[in-house]
């Protein structure tokens, strides 16, 4: 089974971004997922309005997940899936904190609560049966960032028997923070086996990315990662958000 897997930080809808508001990206947005087609997709920063945006763009796509407020509200970490090729087996979604059932939980000084949402799905045609995980980790807390992902890892480490498992996200940090290099010695760094580790993934809409990526995709060693790209081109005049969306072409 070879599928193609993506994640996107969308930039979340910000008026005083001007011409980069969302409004003005969001037909960028969903272009750049039609042409790039993955299988499944991780979304951060995402509202309501603006997940239900696309939506209406992506009509072969399937959206799960909630925001990360108590009320289920606030920024999401959707997963998008093609429905017409994978069957959801079931979902879910944890909070990075002490108590990750409880929503709206933070822990470790997090500066706002913080999520990840899994899904396990089953191909149509091969029956073939994959985890995938789709986060963000905090933008201000080191330790947030690391104790987030033990836990992922954590919840990664008891479907992996079961599953192939793929994990997306922002993560907030370069290869050389802590949480990066734990999370390297248990899965692989996608876009690193391609010899596109260092490419940068945060540009704030110049085009000129800050040193070292901060958004990643990750696989357990059963999935073969064939090939990968940082998405870095405008749609029009504009790019579709403040990160790069990167993509990778996997194989299980």
């Amino acid at each position: 089974m070879q599928f193609a897997v993506m994640s996107f930080n969308l930039r979340y809808w910000e008026e005083r971004d001007g011409k980069n508001a969302w409004p003005y990206r969001r037909d960028g947005a969903a272009q750049i997922v039609q042409e790039n087609s993955p299988l499944v997709l991780g979304t951060q920063e995402g509202l309501l309005p603006m997940l239900q945006d696309l939506d209406g763009r992506l009509p072969s796509y399937s959206r799960i997940g909630e925001g990360r407020a108590e009320d289920g509200g606030n920024e999401y970490c959707a997963i998008y899936y093609q429905r017409e090729r994978l069957d959801l087996l079931s979902c879910n979604q944890f909070w990075l904190s002490e108590t990750p059932q409880v929503k709206g939980s933070r822990s470790w000084d997090s500066s706002l609560p913080r999520i990840c949402t899994w899904a396990i799905f089953q191909d149509r045609e091969t029956k073939i049966e994959f985890a995938f995980f789709n986060t963000h980790l905090d933008h201000e807390s080191e330790w947030a960032r690391l104790e987030g992902t033990r836990l992922i890892l954590e919840v990664i480490e008891s479907m992996r028997l079961t599953y192939p498992c793929i994990l997306t996200g922002d993560f907030n940090c370069t290869p050389d923070s802590e949480s990066i290099r734990l999370i390297s010695r248990k899965l692989v760094n996608a876009l690193a086996v391609q010899n596109l580790g260092e490419e940068g993934t945060f540009h704030n809409f110049t085009g000129t990315v800050s040193e070292g990526p901060i958004d990643y995709i990750f696989c357990t060693p059963d999935v073969t990662v064939q090939s990968g790209a940082v998405l870095n081109q405008k749609v029009g005049e504009t790019y579709p958000s403040d990160h790069f969306p990167i993509l990778a072409a996997v194989q299980i």
